[in-house]
This record gives structure tokens, sequence and C-alpha cells, in this order.
């Protein structure tokens, strides 16, 4: 097994580059990250540690020289941000990204995708996933392509989705896809397999499906996270409720906009499930822990507030607005708490915060807040 020198790694911004960045490092990996804009990593804790270079998958002309020196890349980009052409955004990005990586001479490409049958009525965004890694593979540079289904853990959108819903609604009215059979996976073992591919040169051209030691369904994964929770909830199928509505009710009751939660939603019909045996036979060591695990993992990370990454770090470079929200139990209550990092100073950002409100009044429609001010004094709040 030889140990590639110099790695590239794109979508670092994101819900897992953002983690897997710092375990490479640990690992002793000389890396290089590509950003569209630097500043989009300069706050992370590892940021002085690795090269940023600048560029956009979608500019080919920008990738010209990035990969120089670079044996193995990952390729962790997709969309989110329910535009009605992400499929084709994602296809042009892997091709242009694969083009550059094969005049680079690059040896290999480590993708990560996601699970489902091609020859089922595969949704629109898991149809995308995999053939996004056949666009890598088009220029003709070895593809190692995983393929996960959900993945779990703190800050994770299927995670944060099952979550939300589960601690804030007693009663819920769900659709069929709750019986849709799942194989979750903890966001931990996905990053042990991304870093062991380096050195099993023999995942290069292999497509493998890896997922924890749980086949489930959605309903299932919410009761179970109900009872370690210690909650009663029921849930209650209904045929009607389509992806879009559901989608509207996501976005009410987690931080899950409605355009990012609908292609997810209609992801959800299709079993997604481990179907060959690769990541035993080329991975033995590793040995994905339980449905149950990952969720304690998580929460336990949630407790004590070590969020590395969240699913809204990758959205906010995208879309520009998605701050990180954080739901905790302390002290007997349920407290939510969102956070947004800024380009200020403490002094500065607190200077700023005080003076919302009041004499000096609110910076987006003042004039409703003003009005909520007098309701709250009519009924005594």
């Amino acid at each position: 097994m030889t140990k590639p020198k110099s790695i590239l790694v794109t979508g670092a911004t994101g819900y897992v580059g953002g983690r897997l960045v710092p375990n490479l490092l640990r690992s002793g990996y000389d890396l290089r990250v590509l950003v569209r804009d630097r500043s989009d990593v300069i706050g992370r804790n590892w940021h002085h540690k690795v090269d940023i270079v600048e560029g956009d998958v979608l500019k080919p002309q920008t990738l010209s020289g990035m990969m120089s020196d670079i044996d193995v890349a990952y390729y962790l980009i997709h969309s989110m941000n329910g535009n009605a052409d992400f499929a084709e955004r994602d296809l042009v990005a892997a091709r242009n990204f694969g083009q550059a990586a094969q005049r680079a001479g690059i040896s290999r490409i480590i993708y990560l995708g996601g699970l489902g049958d091609r020859n089922a009525n595969l949704s629109k965004h898991l149809r995308s996933r995999q053939e996004t890694g056949d666009a890598l593979r088009e220029a003709g540079v070895p593809v190692t392509e995983f393929r996960a289904a959900v993945i779990v853990g703190a800050g994770s959108i299927s995670f944060e989705t099952i979550r939300y819903l589960t601690e804030r609604v007693p009663v819920m009215i769900c659709p069929s896809w709750v019986y849709t059979l799942v194989q979750p996976i903890s966001i931990i073992d996905v990053i042990s397999y991304l870093t062991s591919a380096l050195t099993h040169e023999n995942s290069a051209g292999k497509t493998i499906d890896i997922g924890g030691s749980d086949v489930l369904t959605y309903g299932e994964m919410m009761t179970q996270y109900a009872k370690m929770r210690g909650l009663f909830r029921i849930l209650c199928p209904v045929p009607v409720l389509t992806p879009t509505l559901s989608s509207y009710w996501v976005h009410i009751v987690t931080p899950v906009p409605s355009t990012i939660a609908r292609p997810l939603i209609e992801g959800l019909r299709n079993t997604v499930v481990v179907a060959n045996n690769y990541a035993q036979e080329i991975f033995p060591t590793i040995n994905p822990i339980n449905y149950l695990q990952s969720v304690s993992a998580a929460l336990d990370n949630i407790e004590l507030g070590n969020i590395e990454t969240s699913w809204s770090d990758s959205v906010s470079t995208t879309i520009g607005g998605q701050s990180k929200s954080v739901l905790k139990h302390q002290d007997g209550m349920i407290i939510e708490r969102w956070e947004r990092v800024v380009n200020a100073t403490p002094t500065k950002t607190h200077d700023v915060y005080t003076r919302l409100g009041g004499e000096n009044g609110w910076p987006y429609m003042n004039w409703l807040w003003r009005l909520r001010g007098y309701i709250d004094r009519i009924v005594g709040e």
C-alpha cells in the first residue's frame, strides 16, 4: 500500500469534507483545499495547515494549475440549493473536474455518492448522485466511488431533520415513505472509509456500497430515536401527503428550507441499502456501528457543543444565508440556539447586536417589529 504524497480536497466547506480535512491532517497528509472563496474556510481551525486555492468547478478555466503535484483528489461536491437544474449543473461540474484531473495526471479520484438501485425509479436527486460518479469517470481517471444512504452525525441534514421532527412533534402525520427501508451510517464510519481509501489502491475503479449494521425504515429510525430520548411519539402514515406538502412541513418544523427538503424527500420513496460486499472485502478492519450507537455519538457531541460541521455550512456558501441551529435540552427546557460566523471582532459584533430594537429600530421590516410590540402590550406580554 503506497501512501500518496499530496491530496486535493474539494467540498471542504461541506458537512463531510469539513470533517475529512482534519482527519487527513491528523494522518499526516499534505493537503490542498479547493474553494470558490478562501474566506469560507478562514474560520476553520485547520485553515493555516492547508494550501488554499480558489477555483470553481463550473468554470473550467479556473481549475488550470490547481491540481499540479497532486496524487489523489477527493470530489465531495453536490448541489443542495434546490435549483431545478441542479442535476445538469452537477454533471457539468463533474466532467470539468474529471478532465482537469486527467490533464494534471492525477492517479485517482475518490467520490462520495448515494445508494440506490439504478434499475429502479430513482428520484432525481439520487440519480444525479450516481450520474455524477459516471461523469467523473468519463475522462479516464480511476475513481473510487463510495455510495451511502442516510449519514448520522451531529449537524447532518438527515439526522437533524429526524431529530427536530421527533423532538418537536408528538403526533406526526407521515407519508408512506416512513415504511421505506434505509441503511444509515455514522459519519464516523464514512470518514474512516474515505480516509482508508487512500492506502487501499485496490479500491480504484470500484463502486463501494457502505452502510451501518442496521437496515431500518424511516419510521423505525424516528421511533428508536424517540425511545432513546425517552419520548412517546405516534406516527400516523397517510397516502396523500405529497413531497411538496411534506417539504413545507419539514420547513416549518426544522431549520431545513423546503427548497432543499423537497428533492431529499422525493428520494425517500427509494429503498437505499447496501447491495455489494466490496466494503467488507477491501476494508475488513472497518466495522460500522449500528444506528443507536450513531445517534448516541451524535447526541453526545451536540450536548458538548462539539459540532465540527453542519449541513448549513455548504448551503451558506451556495445560496448565502443559512445560519447554524442547535437544539439542546438544559434545565428542563428545550433551548434553540442559532449561530452565524461573521467577519468582525467580538467587540464590534456586540456593539451592533446591542443596538438592535428599541429607539434604533430594526434593520429589516421595522414597522412589523413595532406592530409586534404594540400587540404584545395589548395582550399583556
